[in-house]
C-alpha cells in the first residue's frame, strides 16, 4: 500500500517539475485514462504522456490531499494553467504496482454567494 503511495506522490511531483519520464513511469503499458468532461479516452502510456506534452501552457500542480487504500488512490489537486487554476480529482486504479486505469474530472472555481458566508469555513490548502 504505501508503495502506491509513494508512486502517486512521485507522480504529482515529476508532474510539477516537467519530468515527464518519471510522471509517467506509474503507468501500465495499456493504462487508460479517461477525461468524463470532454469524454477523452487515451490508452496506453505512449499516448498519456503524449497529450500531456503536448499542452500549450505553463502548467504547475499543487497537490491539496491524497488518500487511498491498497489498489484505489484519489488525489485532490489544483492544476494551474497559465496561472488559472483548475482543481481536480484524480482517480487511480493499481494492478501489479502500476495505474492501469485513471479518471479524472477537472472544475473551474467559483465566488461563494453571500447567502452562505455566515455558514461556511474557509478550507486551507496544502492537505496530503
Amino acid at each position: 500500500m504505501q508503495a502506491n503511495r509513494t508512486a502517486v506522490e512521485e507522480h504529482w511531483r515529476a508532474s510539477e517539475r516537467s519530468d515527464s519520464a518519471t510522471e509517467h513511469a506509474i503507468y501500465a503499458d495499456d493504462a487508460l485514462l479517461e477525461y468524463q468532461q470532454s469524454g477523452e479516452r487515451f490508452r496506453g502510456r505512449t499516448k498519456i504522456a503524449a497529450q500531456r506534452e503536448g499542452h500549450p501552457a505553463d502548467r504547475h500542480f499543487t497537490v491539496l490531499r491524497i488518500i487511498g487504500v491498497d489498489d484505489l488512490w484519489v488525489s485532490e489537486v489544483v492544476i494551474s494553467y497559465d496561472g488559472v487554476p483548475s482543481f481536480s480529482v484524480s482517480i487511480m486504479e493499481f494492478q501489479e504496482g502500476k495505474v492501469v486505469r485513471e479518471t479524472q474530472y477537472f472544475a473551474d472555481p467559483f465566488e461563494a454567494p453571500p447567502s452562505r458566508a455566515a455558514l461556511t469555513e474557509h478550507p486551507t490548502s496544502g492537505r496530503t
